[in-house]
């Protein structure tokens, strides 16, 4: 299937490529300072299955429509950019006192699971990441090229879950200490308006995002 050592190559380069934050990881460590672990390990979650949903495409070929396609990256990622805002927006202006307390319920689980998944799906830079970062270690003459393809991209997924549930740890700790340390503040009100600013920074960061074809 996939030669050993360039499996291994793989594996390095993907471990240096997951550390360093992007998107997913920052909506992650907003929710995880937002609401806690359980919220943040359902963010990391939905970003993974998201991730799968990459690499299934990444296999089928769709990822090539978004290489080749100016006019479908440009809907994927103004989708993805209305998507952030509005979660930005909802959060700043629609959030109540007792919903930003609130414990997270299955319910709120479910949703940010969800949300998680969308906010991964819907940014064209992954899809081609994929597609152009996955091809580099298949071997045609080690068996099916697609399958080799889904490997590896399933392989990526698990590495990254790795990564963001240590960002999701961490990001909820300290969340939980400044909690803490601001009780009888406006530290609770005031979160909703950074959680909510950090996904318009989001919306805004997808907004000029380059597609590579000039």
């Amino acid at each position: 299937m996939l030669d050993a050592s360039t499996f291994g190559v793989f594996v390095a380069a993907s471990l240096v490529l997951v550390v360093v934050p992007g998107p997913a990881v920052f909506y992650i460590i907003t929710r995880s300072v937002d609401q806690g672990r359980p919220a943040g390990l359902a963010s990391v979650l939905g970003v993974g299955v998201g991730g799968l949903v990459h690499a299934a495409f990444a296999a089928a070929g769709l990822s090539a429509i978004l290489a080749s396609s100016a006019t479908a990256f440009s809907v994927v990622k103004w989708l993805g950019m209305a998507y952030l805002v509005w979660l930005g927006l909802q959060r700043i202006l629609f959030a109540n006192d007792e919903e930003v307390v609130a414990t997270a319920t299955p319910d709120r689980l479910s949703r940010i699971f969800s949300q998680g998944v969308v906010v991964n799906v819907l940014n064209p830079n992954t899809a081609l990441f994929f597609f152009a970062f996955l091809p580099q270690f298949v071997d045609p003459f080690q068996g099916v090229g697609w399958l080799q393809i889904l490997l590896l991209g399933v392989t990526f997924v698990v590495i990254a879950l790795v990564s963001d549930g240590l960002y999701a740890l961490l990001a909820s700790t300290v969340g939980g200490w400044l909690r803490r340390e601001s009780e009888g503040s406006g530290f609770r009100r005031g979160r909703r308006y950074i959680s909510g600013g950090v996904y318009l920074a989001l919306g805004a960061a997808s907004a000029i995002s380059d597609s590579g074809k000039g």
